[in-house]
Parts: C-alpha cells; sequence; structure tokens
C-alpha cells in the first residue's frame, strides 16, 4: 500500500494533473479571500470555503479519472493483479496518493486564516473546523470519483460520470424543494428507483432471476406500505436524497460547529465508496 502510495504521489507530482489541481483550488481560494476578507473584511473564513464548495464538481473528475480507468485501459492493471499486494492495498495506496495531493492544498490554505489574524480578528478554531469539514468533503468526493474510475476503461468516461454523480449531489436541495412531500410522490419516485436498481443488477451480474425478485419484493413491500401506513412515505424521498447530500452536511462545519454525526457520514461515505470499488475491481479480475 506505501509503495503505490508513494507512485501515485509522484506521478501527480511529476506531470501537470496534480499542479493544476492544487493551482486551480488556491486560485479560487484566492479570489474569494481577497473578496470577502481583504477587501469587505468579513472575519468568517468558512465562508470562502462555503462559496467554494462547487470546486469539488471540476476537480475531482481531473484527479480521479486516470486513477483505475486508466489502469484498464493500458491492461497495466494486470501487473497489479499478479503483485503480491491486495486489491485493498492497491485501492487504499492509490486513495491515500490522492488524498495526499489534496492535503497539500489543505495545508497551504491552512494559511489563509493566520493571514487574516494579522490583519484584525478572527476566530481559528472556526476557522479550522472549516477546513477539516472542507477537507472530509474533498475525501468523500474524491473516494465517489475513485469508485467510478474503476468502472469504466476510459478516463474520460470516468471524468463525465463522477462529474455527473457530484453535480445531482450538489442539486439535492433544489431537487427536494421541487418534490412534493406527498405519499404518493415518494411512492412514485421509490417505484421508479426500485425498477432502476433491478435493471443495476442484472446489468451487473447477468442474473434476471435475482433482478425480477428484486423488483416483484421491492415494488410489493412499497405497495403494502403505502395502503397500509401512507405516512410514512410523506416526506420519505427527502429524507432518502439527503443522505447522497454531500454538501449539505458541510454547512455545520462552515459555521464553527464540530458534529461527530457529519464526521461519521463522511467517513461512511469514504467506507462505502473503496468498499465498492474493492468489488468492483475483484469481480473483473476474476471475470
Amino acid at each position: 500500500m506505501k509503495t503505490i502510495c508513494k507512485k501515485e504521489i509522484r506521478s501527480y507530482l511529476t506531470s501537470m494533473t496534480g499542479y493544476v489541481f492544487i493551482a486551480f483550488v488556491l486560485l479560487l481560494a484566492g479570489i474569494y479571500f481577497t473578496v470577502y476578507h481583504m477587501l469587505q473584511g468579513y472575519p468568517i473564513f468558512g465562508v470562502t470555503l462555503d462559496s467554494m464548495s462547487f470546486v469539488f464538481l471540476i476537480i475531482t473528475p481531473i484527479l480521479t479519472m486516470r486513477a483505475l480507468a486508466e489502469e484498464q485501459r493500458a491492461k497495466t492493471d494486470q501487473l497489479l493483479f499478479t503483485s503480491p499486494l491486495s486489491v485493498k492495498d492497491i485501492v487504499m495506496g492509490k486513495y491515500l496518493g490522492m488524498i495526499s495531493i489534496f492535503g497539500i492544498t489543505v495545508l497551504i490554505l491552512c494559511l489563509f486564516p493566520l493571514i487574516m489574524l494579522a490583519y484584525g480578528e478572527v476566530s481559528l478554531p472556526m476557522a479550522y473546523t472549516a477546513l477539516l469539514g472542507f477537507f472530509l468533503l474533498g475525501c468523500a468526493s474524491i473516494s465517489v470519483g475513485l469508485f467510478v474510475s474503476s468502472i469504466t476503461e476510459s478516463p474520460v468516461i470516468a471524468a463525465v460520470i463522477t462529474f455527473g454523480v457530484l453535480f445531482v449531489s450538489y442539486l439535492i436541495d433544489g431537487i427536494n424543494s421541487m418534490l412534493g412531500q406527498t405519499a404518493a410522490t415518494s411512492t412514485l419516485i421509490f417505484a421508479i428507483l426500485i425498477l432502476g436498481v433491478a435493471v443495476i443488477v442484472y446489468s451487473v451480474l447477468k442474473n434476471s432471476l435475482l433482478a425480477i425478485l428484486i423488483g416483484v419484493l421491492g415494488e410489493a413491500v412499497l405497495m403494502v406500505i403505502y395502503f397500509v401506513n401512507s405516512s410514512l412515505l410523506e416526506g420519505a424521498i427527502q429524507n432518502f436524497l439527503d443522505i447522497f447530500n454531500l454538501t449539505s452536511h458541510f454547512t455545520d462545519f462552515t459555521n464553527g460547529i464540530l458534529s461527530l454525526s457529519h464526521i461519521v457520514y463522511y467517513m461512511t461515505v469514504i467506507g462505502v465508496c473503496l468498499f465498492l470499488t474493492v468489488q468492483s475491481i475483484q469481480k473483473r479480475r476474476w471475470s
């Protein structure tokens, strides 16, 4: 794992990818920092990080698109599979390598509150709590990108899908506001999602019986809940979609609130995505 991590860091720092990643984040941070804090004198550093949270829509695909997709395209993944390292070590090594590049950026951002302190009063605990949230949000976004990179051989397709997934996550608050909170609305959307899951299961596992079973049982349970106690479905789709809303858990950090539940949420997202990445590689390895 340590060897893979060093290799990833070296590959990013010996090419333009790592430098473009770091430079773009710092450029955007510098613009917001200058406007909000240097010109307007706003004392809360979290507002800069909150304003630039959309940056992960752009930088995550750039950083992760080649992580595993390029290995598949060039067939160099076979060399990794025949090495003494386990798939888990390979995935963790690549992930830690990308996190290290992102960590360099966050360490540089840690200097910004100190610059503010030199020109006025600023709450350092609030500022560094916001930076912790920013780091966790970035780590979660990168884990999503790594998983997407494991399911395709094309870096371009990996980048596009990663952008799409993160973009939908970024828009979930707006989507929730447009959806009704009635039981009928939740039932309809859940029914469509169950069918979608059944289709995905069939396309991945090629098991029609399992796909049909998931679809039929899922729809049956949904109908039973709707007719027996429809109140359980009121607002349920909003609660369900909030699970995939990465940025909503970042808001408390920007306000200086260190919440254990938000930390656990981001760690869970990271864990699930890394687990799915390992399973995706294992399936391809033995197929």
